[in-house]
């Protein structure tokens, strides 16, 4: 076999990494320049289309069911692709990023599946971006360990049989990667994530009796859906592994995906795994659409806005007949609860929380439920089991008891809460936080006893900024404006100062954080993902 020819990419502005040549080799690097050359072009199309439909529900404060896939909707015929052995039981899913006590501790949690996340919980530096790829490879060939250096602990795996399925998820498609260029344009982050992981864990993965698994984010429409599975098509002929091996599981976390469920399904339906219901980027995605649609469409705190309120119940229930009724995994919410090593009170009051949203979830029919920490791993475990039984999943249950209507989804007003002064505090402690740890290449950080991400700060920015500009007034009387939310931040400021000390202070990026959260919140511009201006002041 002739050596590949150099690949058309450039690396740009990185410090060299132990072992990087192991990931970026001149092989995965001409993959990753093929998919950027066949699909990048379209993937700019589909990120104009989300413009215009911003823009059309900016016009009509409205969503509907698309009536130009009625069709596929009424057509009872066809299914998805059954599930691969390795991932026909999800009961308990964990998620993290891919640094390398993260891998090793994520395998071995007992879970039946850990999301190894290039997305929301990594800030995306160099390091984190190639290190991980290099940690996964590490893993599946188990040269994996770690010794933390500050408690001598050390790690390893568990025997192969005990360790959790990896579902990969990489960046959504607005993100680009400035560090990979194909003519001076930066590659997109996805195509990045998903090609340097196919290429080198594909065969690999198939070896051990796994396969090359997917979770894929930000989906706004199933066009989004059919430009992933040509992806998946061409990428399984080009390593030269059968069609179908790939699995993709769709987080429909964006308000316009819910109405396009079936449909994207249907464009994936030979490497569809399920479909997932997350919270947070949900309910960010209600505020970032229909930002314009007046008092209806303001959200309350945060923590007031449960699954089991009215619009979100109906959004899950749907989410979980769809699934079934193609044959599909339905999988559940986050429980993103850290435990307290000083508080067993704490612990105590919210492992009982913990237990009935998992005892929800499996009697409402999903499959399995996310957990961010291996402490929560048998509390699902049990809710699960409970249901289950021995059985993988619940995919007979097929919730023909469920009916949604496309008003029932945007419903936001069903709600008897109301946004507080608290909550404001909240959305700028949270917020600050956050994205000062993110600044620093975190993505996920432990934030009063929960573990936060990326779309954490998301909805913590978009709550200020959507009640400053429905002028909401709180129960103290006092109206959200710019002003008072300088006020808050700059007390929150002072308050970490005081909490950590000046040296800690002066030695991470909170002014930078307090000034990005104040941007992204205040300006009339509204930013499309708080991630793309903090990008631009990331690191490495």
């Amino acid at each position: 076999m002739s050596a590949p020819a150099p690949s058309p990419l450039a690396v740009v502005d990185a410090e060299p990494l132990p072992r990087q040549e192991e990931v970026l080799t001149e092989a995965a690097l001409a993959f990753v320049a093929e998919l950027h050359r066949r699909f990048t072009p379209r993937r700019d199309e589909l990120l104009a289309r989300r413009t215009e439909r911003r823009a059309e529900i900016a016009r009509t404060s409205t969503l509907d069911f698309l009536p130009e896939t009625a069709a596929i909707r009424a057509d009872d015929s066809w299914k998805v692709a059954p599930a691969p052995a390795a991932l026909n039981d999800r009961r308990v899913e964990i998620t993290g990023p891919t640094d390398r006590k993260m891998t090793i501790n994520a395998l071995n949690s007992g879970a039946r599946v850990w999301l190894a996340d290039f997305e929301d919980a990594s800030a995306p530096t160099w390091e984190n971006v190639v290190l991980g790829q290099l940690n996964l490879i590490d893993a599946y060939s188990r040269k994996i360990d770690f010794t933390d250096p500050r408690s001598g602990k050390s790690y390893a795996l568990k025997p192969a049989d005990q360790l959790a399925t990896v579902v990969m998820r990489p960046r959504g498609w607005h993100l680009e990667e400035r560090h990979l260029t194909f003519d001076g344009r930066p590659v997109p982050g996805a195509l990045v994530d998903f090609g340097l992981y196919f290429f080198h864990n594909a065969q690999r993965l198939i070896d051990l009796g796994k396969g090359p698994y997917f979770y894929l984010p930000k989906t706004e429409s199933h066009l989004e859906a059919r430009l992933w599975n040509e992806i998946f098509v061409f990428a399984q002929d080009y390593v030269g592994i059968p069609q179908g091996t790939v699995r993709a599981t769709v987080l429909i976390e964006t308000i316009t995906a819910a109405y396009e469920m079936e449909e994207i399904l249907y464009e994936l339906r030979d490497h569809a795994a399920g479909l997932n219901a997350g919270r947070w980027d949900y309910l960010f995605s209600i505020v970032k659409n229909f930002r314009d649609g007046g008092a209806k469409f303001v959200l309350p705190d945060r923590n007031a806005v449960t699954m089991t309120a009215p619009f979100m119940r109906a959004y899950t229930e749907l989410l979980v007949r769809t699934c079934h009724k193609r044959g599909a995994h339905a999988i559940g919410g986050m429980a993103a609860f850290i435990p307290s090593r000083k508080d067993a009170e704490v612990n105590k009051v919210a492992f009982e929380k913990v237990k009935a949203d998992k005892d929800r979830e499996a009697g409402d029919g999903f499959d399995g439920s996310w957990v961010a920490h291996p402490d929560l791993v048998p509390i699902a475990m049990a809710s699960f089991d409970a249901v289950l039984g021995e059985k993988p999943n619940q995919k007979d249950r097929l919730r023909e008891d469920v009916s949604v209507a496309a008003g029932d989804l945007i419903a936001i007003d069903s709600l008897d809460a109301r946004p507080t002064y608290a909550g404001l505090v909240s959305a700028v402690q949270v917020g600050t936080r956050y994205i000062e740890a993110w600044l620093r290449g975190l993505g996920a950080v432990a934030i009063f006893n929960l573990m936060e991400d990326a779309a954490t700060a998301e909805i913590s920015r978009s709550q200020i900024w959507q009640w400053i500009n429905a002028g909401v007034v709180f129960e103290n009387g006092e109206t959200a404006t710019p002003e008072l939310a300088r006020k808050v931040a700059a007390e929150e400021l002072a308050a970490i100062r005081a909490e950590i000390g000046e040296e800690a202070f002066a030695a991470g990026k909170w002014q930078q954080a307090h000034d990005l959260l104040l941007h992204v919140s205040l300006d009339a511009d509204y930013a499309d993902f708080l991630t793309l201006p903090a990008y631009e002041q990331l690191v490495g």
